[in-house]
């Protein structure tokens, strides 16, 4: 398995792509919370809540980008076939694929802590809120890790990387803030919004965010990186 993620992590740093893809990631990042209008250094208060709404949407743009290639290129370049002939398992295979991206988007997140520093070296009272700050990092990860969850699952289904992408997008937008705006419909006002907003990555993030690290969040966030996963071993099975 280990061998599968090193390949990975090579894989992804071997050209400029992968540079570029954080470079972005974190340029953006910056220009949104210190340059653009409505940035931290507006709010008169010190606080990281600008950034941890952002993030996500950023990061449905940076892990497609991240795993499109994952299974896409084995498939289109034969590779695959290669890989089976490895002493490897099904399991060992998905999950050195998984690991290899997860580490990469954590090479991503790792810088923005510097944020966090920043505002509260320029703070002139108590500072950041260190406790929500940590959960919001943890709720942070957990997306993180769901969002390259389902990005290695849809690129098991493709040997096109573009398709992959495109398919990952979408797929994690509808998880995120789609069970959200369907239970704002007025319809559903007084009843099942609850029920069905809570099926959303959207609810769980921002129930951690408040700083309380909630059990049913993380088995929450557990499940749904399993079930992608056992899904991606699956469709390579049938393969």
């Amino acid at each position: 398995m280990w061998s599968v993620c090193k390949k990975e992590l090579r894989q992804f740093f071997s050209s400029l792509t992968g540079y570029i893809a954080i470079i972005v990631f974190l340029l953006v990042n910056g220009l949104m919370l210190f340059v653009f209008d409505n940035n931290i250094l507006d709010y008169g208060y010190a606080t990281l809540d600008r950034f941890f709404e952002l993030a996500p949407w950023i990061l449905l743009l940076l892990i497609p980008a991240i795993t499109m290639r994952s299974f896409a290129d084995e498939f289109r370049t034969g590779t695959f076939e290669i890989l089976q002939t490895r002493p490897l398992s099904q399991r060992q295979i998905v999950w050195g694929k998984y690991g290899g991206s997860l580490v990469v988007v954590l090479i991503a997140l790792l810088p923005t802590i510097v944020y966090f520093f920043s505002i509260q070296q320029l703070s002139a009272n108590e500072g950041v809120d260190t406790g929500a700050t940590i959960g919001s990092y943890i709720g942070l990860f957990f997306l993180a890790a769901v969002f390259t969850a389902i990005g290695i699952c849809t690129s098991s289904f493709t040997s096109n990387a573009v398709v992959a992408f495109i398919t990952s997008l979408i797929a994690c937008a509808l998880l995120y803030y789609g069970f959200s705006a369907i239970s704002r419909l007025p319809a559903l006002e007084g009843g099942l919004d609850y029920y069905i907003e809570m099926i959303g990555i959207d609810f769980h993030y921002r129930s951690i965010s408040r700083g309380v690290i909630d059990t049913r969040d993380i088995i929450y966030f557990l499940s749904l990186i399993f079930l992608f996963l056992t899904l991606t071993g699956r469709n390579l099975l049938k393969r």
